[in-house]
């Protein structure tokens, strides 16, 4: 129970650096967290460290790609000096970082891939409503923002 824990508080660390951080013209200090948190998450995980560097290797290209199509449909804004082309590597970070608590503190999400889909289309608008609140991110006003992150997170979640 407890390395469930400390996955999920490590993540919420790295949630609130990573927007913070970015919030405040700080956008590398999310990622040197998540550095700093995957050498000891993936130093944990012993034989299973092949198979979760694989799969954080592709949340990173997965996040990536959602979060540029966002960027690029205009429906998702990042601050000029965050980003160079379509997702910062602030963002990326969170994607890994999220990804890092699939194999811990939501494991149990594992197999549920209805319930993965509706955490994903409920909690990512949240989540990035609550950067935009936070000063990290800009987004449009309306529901279509809402529906299309929402949307994307839906499908990510459970892939």
């Amino acid at each position: 129970m407890l390395p469930n824990i400390l996955n999920f508080a490590a993540f919420q660390a790295t949630w609130f650096t990573s927007i913070l951080g970015a919030a405040a013209g700080l956008p590398w200090l999310g990622p040197a967290v998540v550095v700093l948190w995957m050498g000891g998450h993936l130093s944990a995980l012993g034989g299973e460290r092949g198979v979760e560097w694989r799969m954080l290797l592709l949340a990173a290209a997965f996040g990536y790609a959602v979060d540029s199509l966002l960027v690029l449909g205009g429906w998702l804004f990042f601050p000029a000096e965050s980003w160079v082309w379509g997702s910062p590597p602030w963002m990326v970070a969170l994607w890994i970082g999220f990804t890092a608590t699939l194999s811990r503190s939501l494991r149990w999400l594992n197999g549920r891939y209805g319930v993965a889909a509706v955490l994903g289309l409920v909690g990512g608008p949240a989540a990035y409503y609550a950067g935009a609140r936070l000063g990290a991110v800009e987004l449009p006003s309306g529901f279509d923002p809402a529906l299309r992150i929402g949307l994307a997170c839906a499908v990510a979640l459970p892939v």
